[in-house]
């Protein structure tokens, strides 16, 4: 057979060639079948699966990712239950077996001083103690105040007597109970972090059960309240015994405590609307009680509204020792405080009304007691209330444009508590001299603390970094800086190194003025002038009266600590209140940050913008 070749040439196929690859393979095949096997051969092919000179075929273990030894893989698997059960038995051991905890962190100095602040309190008592009153030297006291009183003849046992006397003040106390309400409305979760809220929220219960009884608390209209027990006024000579010209502990007192009332009392009535208002959000996990305390202050704010007055006319006791100098600045605190605890708007639109702004002195800048915050002038604190209700919940028209104003208010009075700004002097010590030098001063200077430490919590609650002094930005630190250099002073960082609250650290007052705690406590009943040889003797007051704060130093940083000389070294209620509310305001609970509480003030408040109404339903043909 021949082909065309390519290169020209004859192409030749041999038929030899021409066999498939089917055939040749089938010849070996037979071939292979036909050869002769040695013996190794057939050994191989005849030998079982356990012949192979005793090889033994590995198992393995598949995980799904990847095949494991399976011996290896028990191995493994062994060993981490022995360590899992051997790590087990040595927890058990490390439980079962007693041993020591470490001691939770020391609480710090601002706690440590409230713990005493909140028991001076208690050694203020009037009436019959509880048993855990917690002061050995006191006792039950004056249990007929008013039934001695032929115009009043009704209890007005209770209450709380006023500094180093025993007059019940109402002005003072009410105020007092409003600042301790304040201070648990903001820092509740503080308070029982530390184990004080059952403790104040009974002092505060004991100043508002009182209060009810200073008025006809069952009623809604009212003609009179009562403004104090007892007399302190010895201006006039002679030697009638009262409350200030005898030096008797309280529970020896056997002369009569007149009870003084007022017809007209707009500034006292607004501020107990304010006490028992602001104590009804405390308790408003007790419906009944702070109903009660709600109609209460109902009534003595709608007294207050009309019966148009001061309560402390010239020439009174009041006007001696409490004297109040305007009641605009109670309407506006007073209304502030009914609003949150009722949600009437009608109190909002009083407390926000621009002639009572301008009647309380909001706009008298150039007053050089302007942004002092005290029993007397309520504005400060005011402000700074409706200041927290635009940051939280800003009510709009027609609120907005009086709230903004006392925002920006609010703004230049923290701006007029820092040095730089030369609105107030400080002592070389460092202690702002809000009453201009005169004597007193740390009750205004634990009030000023108070409202910086609280104002930039609002800030910071409301995601707000600082505020503005003109075109300076200041942070919150900045206060708090403020407050703590105030409350540092007053708890012995002074140039004198000693602390102004008894029972405080290592030096503090010996003396303070006043009467259960310079009289030993001896069994021996001493009479109006019997006293008078512990109110002059120059040994320590036998008996400690542990949290007081006293008057305070002079405006060069001296103290006396001489118990007839009041304007150093007496303390009082409303002094004390502003104190624990600085304190708890500043303190640093080791347990955690704890902020203001945002929600429980406005709980009473209904929505500020009526829910939407819901979808329409489908349409159907």
């Amino acid at each position: 057979m021949f082909g065309r070749d390519p290169w020209g040439g004859p192409l030749e196929i041999s038929n030899a060639d021409s066999a498939t690859d089917d055939d040749r393979s089938r010849d070996l095949d037979r071939a292979a079948l036909m050869r002769q096997l040695d013996e190794t051969q057939q050994s191989w092919l005849l030998a079982g699966p356990g012949d192979q000179a005793g090889k033994k075929k590995k198992k393995y273990v598949d995980l799904g990712c990847v095949v494991v030894d399976r011996k290896i893989f028990m191995w493994t698997v062994g060993t981490i239950l022995g360590l899992g059960v051997f790590i087990g038995f040595i927890m058990m051991i490390v439980k079962l077996v007693p041993h020591k905890r470490p001691p939770p962190p020391p609480p710090d100095q601002y706690t440590q001083a409230l713990h005493k602040a909140l028991m001076f309190f208690n050694a203020q008592r009037s009436g019959p103690l509880p048993k855990h009153n917690g002061v050995s030297w006191r006792g039950n006291s004056c249990m007929k105040d008013g039934l001695s009183d032929s115009t009043v003849r009704r209890s007005l046992v209770g209450g709380y007597y006023d500094a180093g006397d025993a007059i019940k003040f109402n002005y003072p106390m009410a105020w007092s109970m409003t600042m301790l309400s304040w201070s648990v409305i903001e820092y509740r979760a503080k308070y029982e972090a530390i184990g004080e809220l059952d403790h104040i929220k009974e002092l505060i219960k004991w100043g508002t059960d009182y209060i009810l009884k200073t008025f006809n608390s069952s009623a809604d209209t009212i003609d009179r309240i009562v403004a104090q027990v007892g007399v302190g006024d010895t201006s006039k000579g002679g030697s009638q015994p009262n409350d200030h010209y005898c030096w008797m502990r309280p529970e020896d007192i056997d002369y009569k405590r007149p009870v003084t009332e007022c017809h007209s009392c707009s500034d006292l009535a607004s501020e107990m609307a304010a006490a028992l208002a602001a104590a009804s959000i405390v308790f408003k996990d007790s419906k009944t009680y702070s109903d009660k305390l709600v109609k209460g202050a109902k009534a003595l704010y709608k007294f207050g509204r009309l019966q148009r007055g001061r309560y402390s006319p010239n020439g009174s006791d009041q006007a001696i020792f409490y004297n109040s100098t305007s009641y605009w600045d109670e309407f506006v605190w007073g209304g502030a405080w009914m609003y949150f605890a009722t949600g009437n708007n009608s109190y909002l639109t009083v407390a926000t009304a621009p002639g009572m702004a301008k009647h309380a002195g909001a706009y008298w800048f150039g007053s050089p007691n302007y942004g002092v915050f005290t029993w007397d002038d309520k504005l400060p604190g005011a402000q700074v209330l409706l200041s927290r209700l635009r940051l939280f919940l800003s009510p709009g028209y027609p609120y907005e444009e009086i709230l903004r104003t006392f925002h920006n208010q609010t703004d230049n009075v923290m701006c007029s508590y820092l040095p730089l700004f030369n609105s107030f002097n400080f002592t070389k010590g460092g202690l702002i001299q809000l009453n201009h030098g005169r004597p007193q001063p740390l009750q205004y200077a634990v009030n000023a603390a108070f409202l910086a430490s609280l104002y930039s919590d609002y800030l910071e609650a409301a995601d707000t970094p600082g505020w503005y002094c003109g075109p300076n930005f200041y942070t919150t630190e900045v206060l708090r800086k403020f407050a703590r250099s105030q409350l540092d002073y007053i708890l012995g960082k002074n140039p004198l190194k000693m602390s102004y609250v008894v029972g405080f650290g290592n030096k503090y007052p010996k003396r303070p003025h006043h009467r259960g705690a310079s009289i030993p406590h001896n069994g021996v009943k001493y009479g109006c002038k019997g006293g008078y040889k512990w109110r002059d003797t120059k040994k320590a007051n036998p008996n400690i009266l542990v949290g007081a704060m006293v008057a305070g130093p002079d405006r060069h940083d001296g103290y006396k600590d001489v118990r007839t000389n009041y304007n150093y070294s007496e303390p009082t209620l409303a002094a004390n209140a502003g104190l624990v509310a600085a304190l708890i305001s500043i303190s640093d609970i080791k347990t955690g940050r704890f902020g203001i509480d945002k929600n429980t003030i406005f709980s009473a408040i209904p929505p500020m913008f009526p829910t939407p109404p819901p979808p329409p339903s489908a349409w159907k043909p």
